[in-house]
């Protein structure tokens, strides 16, 4: 009886010396110290891990959304290609139970946890970015061959595929803000240490085989490093000093959950997000998602080009689009192949096009030598004698910068400025007519002048058109329209909504409610500024 009174009391010790332990600081004193696989499951009890519970989407929903109004997808993609049905479209929310489940059904040397960070992004991809999903789901059918050979070839796990989902939304053009580029985002400086070239003409970083490979050696000399897959994961994305610091924080552990909010943000949702990828991979028919097949050519080969060659010449002689050129060729950064004898580039073409090339290769290098290699040399792209090329000063004329409104088209903004349309594409290197909202375009103007057009960037959209004696209606709109009516809710569409997350506002509705009263027969055409009716008023 005394030996049980004698380890009560200290029990009751111990529990009032760890309740009088002064917490730790940040974020880490809220969550609870577990590893968790799955919500309602305890494993690996040894060591304290954190059950994350943060919603990071933001941070890679600007790749997703990037990708989508690129001119790579707009114009590549057949827009009637995806064969969903509208009441499929909203998505499907499953049990946490099944998400385990499913997760541990995938054969991954990657461990694939649970939690409900991964959960944000299990829902990110199935319902909030559905559009996104299928395309890079066609994407795959072109580049996971490229990257599973490479990763077999250096015997990593083959699951690492799924790194440049997240990376770039498999966008070979996707440049981050920090100046990451590529498929597989290589900044400037890793991208050299790993025997990547980077010029003005060629950025090796975009090239879809040469970044994939110099990729794979460094996610190895990672794991030589760290022997820990998601550690790996973790110092791919924010580099292995910070990796190494969050470790020496947590005390020296080697775990990525034991480490966790001792990382960027960004990291923190990094591997959530791969998991999320992976899982999405798997299971997109759980969810009523299907593949959107691109235009582009899946089947190609390569050409050893040995002379300074131009896009044009290649379209030119063969028929081939100068944008497919670029979409399967986006290491060339002006539309050049700087190649030579001592240093011959390659030229990948659809299979079908290949022997127009070889048959006509001496008219391809002969077409038009002059105007784009004169002398045979390769031109610099500052020089003004380069057309092509965005200058860097024009005699007589003044630089300017306009802010790219919402409703704002290539068309209106060279009116206003009276320029060419064409100029203005390519002063900025836009595709076809794709701009955004807050993109700030280069325009030049008479020197005489640059006061006036100045005030342009400051006017609304009605005095924009005023001054030119245009109408101030936009492009698709009418002066009687009809009115609204007075019966029903209406809401106005903006940047990134979609039906389902409209629909979420407005309980009781659902997003195929959304389409049949505003007869809408395809869920990707809304667009900004757009009314929809709601529902009835009550």
């Amino acid at each position: 009886m005394r030996g049980k009174l004698i380890f009560v009391l200290f029990l009751f010790l111990a529990i009032i010396n760890i309740q009088a332990k002064p917490e730790e600081e940040g974020p880490l004193k809220k969550m609870k110290q577990i590893r968790v696989v799955a919500l309602d499951t305890v494993r690996d009890a040894k060591i304290e891990f954190i059950m994350p519970d943060e919603n990071l989407n933001d941070i890679f929903e600007e790749n997703l959304d990037s990708l989508v109004n690129s001119w790579y997808v707009q114009e590549l993609f057949f827009p009637g290609n995806r064969e969903v049905s509208l009441r499929d479209s909203a998505g499907v929310v499953l049990p946490d139970s099944v998400y385990v489940q499913q997760l541990e059904q995938i054969e991954a040397v990657v461990t694939l946890q649970f939690n409900k960070t991964v959960k944000n992004f299990i829902q990110l991809y199935t319902i909030k970015r559905r559009e996104q999903v299928e395309i890079m789901l066609g994407l795959s059918a072109n580049y996971f061959p490229i990257f599973e050979e490479i990763l077999d070839k250096y015997e990593l796990p083959l699951e690492l595929k799924y790194l440049p989902i997240i990376e770039s939304a498999l966008n070979p053009r996707a440049r981050s803000r920090a100046g990451a580029t590529g498929l597989w985002q290589f900044m400037y400086g890793t991208a050299k240490m790993m025997g990547l070239e980077i010029t003005s003409f060629v950025d090796e970083r975009r090239d879809p085989l040469k970044s994939s490979e110099a990729a794979v050696k460094y996610l190895k000399q990672l794991y030589n490093t760290y022997q820990d897959w998601q550690l790996v994961i973790a110092a791919y994305n924010c580099g292995p000093g910070n990796v190494n610091r969050a470790i020496r924080r947590a005390g020296g552990k080697k775990d990525y959950w034991a480490i966790y909010y001792r990382l960027p943000r960004e990291t923190r949702g990094y591997v959530p997000a791969f998991i999320a990828a992976s899982y999405v991979m798997n299971y997109y028919n759980s969810h009523n998602l299907l593949p959107r097949m691109p235009e582009i050519p899946i089947v190609t080969d390569t050409i050893v080009v040995n002379h300074l060659l131009h896009f044009e010449q290649v379209a030119s002689a063969i028929g081939i689009e100068i944008e497919k050129l670029r979409s399967l060729n986006p290491m060339y950064r002006r539309d050049i192949i700087p190649a030579n004898p001592d240093k011959p580039y390659a030229l990948r073409l659809p299979v079908d096009k290949l022997m127009a090339y070889i048959d006509n290769e001496n008219t391809i290098y002969n077409f038009n030598r002059e105007k784009y290699f004169p002398d045979n040399t390769l031109v610099q792209p500052t020089s003004r004698s380069a057309s092509y090329y965005t200058p860097v000063d024009i005699a007589g004329k003044e630089k300017l910068y306009y802010t790219v409104k919402t409703g704002d088209n290539v068309g209106y903004i060279s009116e206003w400025y009276h320029v060419r349309a064409s100029d203005l594409r390519y002063w900025n290197n836009i595709y076809r007519n794709l701009i955004r909202v807050g993109q700030k375009l280069l325009i030049y103007v008479p020197e005489d002048k640059k006061a006036e057009y100045e005030k342009i960037n400051s006017m609304s959209f009605e005095a924009k058109q005023q001054m030119i004696g245009k109408p101030a209606a936009r492009a698709g709109s009418t002066n009687d329209e009809e009115p609204l009516d007075p019966d029903y809710v209406y809401y106005t569409v903006k940047r990134g909504d979609n039906l389902w997350t409209i629909a979420r506002k407005f309980p009781g509705v659902s997003n195929t409610d959304i389409m049949k009263l505003n007869n809408i027969k395809d869920d990707r055409s809304l667009r900004a500024g757009q009314k929809l009716k709601i529902k009835r008023k009550a």
